[in-house]
């Protein structure tokens, strides 16, 4: 329980922090003026400037944040609040350079995801191979007869079910079956039955498709990117189905996870090793860009929201309405949130 909880708080800190590292880079290399940037999460417990940065240490030990000159202001020239150096703060930016800063937390989210899909690419990873292999004959059954062995491979067999469907079709008569074993084919026969176990099958054996395969340093990358862009696109039409799902009244069940939900998955994660971890660590990341991304107030896609509507209507929005909405997007989460962690512990009292 413990390590599930120090482990969760790792995870969580770390993607945050990522999160707010890619503001505060894209932001300095812009050349927008940094105010502070916080470890954890106010109220603040001590705090240092260097070079003109305040860096703090915060009492909730959750992520971080970055407060960025300007970011929720937009005084006129004629204002005695006007910077005497316009270009350091955030609202005098071009809206290029604010959309890049507002989506750096977001990309820095996504190469992570990356980063770490490729690292568990190269390490070797079970992928469908397009052949049948057996990993467990049961004793005394047809398999087991017929001389079946563990690591046989099934030839003219794509994918589990295409064996399963033959082998049902033609339970209680005489099959026979090309095997692979030693890079020598062998044909074996036997009979499936019609009447088995529970559990065991017409065969009596365990099979797969699923073969370890070890990615090069050339090629990870490449498909690093291509699997996170499908997780990505799966998280969009989840959150959609989601939202279709809350329009209606309809129960969500367990489609949504809070942090209590979360954590539970992390325990599992922790469970299966430290792979598994990484892996759970991947998907968290991905998950954050893609919710960041959305224009929902008070996260990125809702404040890069009103850079476009800046552009579409041909000034800025007033900066006490956006901050007003963004407010209000805040309270919304937070009570969503709330709600989230009872379905969570609702659920875990269920046995779910």
């Amino acid at each position: 329980m413990l390590l599930t909880a120090v482990v969760f708080f790792v995870i969580l800190s770390i993607l945050v922090l990522i999160h707010e590292l890619g503001h505060f880079t894209a932001a300095r290399l812009i050349g927008v003026k940094v105010e502070e940037f916080g470890f954890g999460l106010p109220p603040r417990i001590i705090g240092k400037k260097i070079r003109g940065i305040l860096y703090s240490l915060n009492w909730l030990p959750i992520g971080g944040f970055v407060k960025l000159a300007g970011e929720d202001e937009s005084p006129s020239p004629k204002s005695p609040k006007y910077p005497n150096h316009p270009k350091s703060y955030f609202f005098a930016r071009t809206k290029k350079e604010r959309a890049v800063i507002l989506c750096a937390g977001v990309a820095m989210n996504f190469l992570l995801a990356v980063g770490i899909t490729t690292y568990l690419l190269t390490q070797g990873v079970l992928e469908p191979a397009g052949r049948v292999h057996i990993e467990q004959v049961v004793a005394t059954s047809p398999a087991q007869k017929a001389g079946l062995k563990q690591g046989d491979i099934i030839e003219n067999f794509r994918t589990p079910s295409n064996l399963i469907a033959f082998v049902k079709a033609h339970a209680g008569e005489e099959v026979t079956l090309s095997v692979m074993r030693d890079s020598h084919i062998t044909p074996m026969s036997l009979i499936p039955r019609k009447d088995f176990p529970k559990g065991e099958g017409p065969m009596g054996v365990v099979i797969s498709d699923l073969e370890m395969h070890r990615y090069p340093i050339s090629q990870a990358p490449v498909a690093a990117v291509k699997i996170n862009l499908e997780r990505g696109w799966a998280m969009l039409a989840g959150i959609g189905s989601l939202i279709g799902k809350i329009a209606m009244l309809k129960p969500v069940g367990g489609d949504v996870a809070g942090p209590i939900g979360i954590a539970q998955v992390t325990g599992a994660a922790v469970k299966f090793g430290w792979k598994a971890v990484l892996e759970f660590m991947s998907i968290l990341s991905l998950n954050l860009a893609v919710l960041n991304i959305l224009p929902i107030p008070a996260l990125d896609g809702g404040r890069l929201a009103f850079v476009f509507l800046e552009k579409i209507i041909g000034k800025k929005v007033k900066p006490a309405f956006e901050q007003k909405t963004h407010s209000i997007g805040m309270i919304i989460l937070f009570l969503l949130i709330i709600l989230i962690s009872i379905n969570d512990v609702m659920r875990l009292a269920r046995g779910g």
